[in-house]
């Protein structure tokens, strides 16, 4: 059985810590290059309002979710996914589709008027993914290294 719990509060504080470090292995699948510091990064992540659900079967997790809500010009108030993963193992188990399911309602309690995400030109997987779950690609995105 899944289960899908919020691990940090509107301020984006922990409110359930536990699951951090069990969410690390999973989170680094599409990150690898987070910090060493984990729970450092993600309390920057938090500090500047990202949040985080993650999905469980038991004390394991399948695979979570980096949010946060944007009040901008163009979309209003959009429901930005930082990150999406599901663990390697339970993709295409239903894991993924619950997390965007979730993702979607809490964008609705909040008032959100646009779900959105970026997600890298390699990851094709991905995108067969999104389409499915009624994302279209709608914009590019440019980006400049600083």
């Amino acid at each position: 059985m899944l289960t899908i719990i919020e691990i940090t509060d509107a301020q984006g504080r922990l409110q359930a810590a536990e699951w951090l470090p069990r969410a690390e292995a999973v989170h680094r699948q599409l990150r690898p290059q987070l910090m060493a510091d984990y729970p450092g990064e993600l309390q920057r992540v938090f500090a500047g309002g990202g949040r985080m659900v993650v999905v469980s079967s038991g004390e394991a997790v399948l695979g979570l979710a980096i949010w946060r809500v944007l009040d901008k010009t163009f979309t209003r108030r959009e429901f930005y996914i930082d990150d999406l993963v599901t663990d390697a193992a339970s993709r295409s188990t239903g894991v993924g589709h619950a997390l965007m399911q979730w993702c979607e309602a809490r964008a609705r309690e909040l008032g959100c008027t646009l779900l959105a995400l970026d997600s890298g030109t390699q990851r094709q997987q991905a995108h067969k993914f999104y389409f499915r779950e009624g994302l279209p690609i709608t914009s590019f995105h440019f980006a400049k290294p600083l």
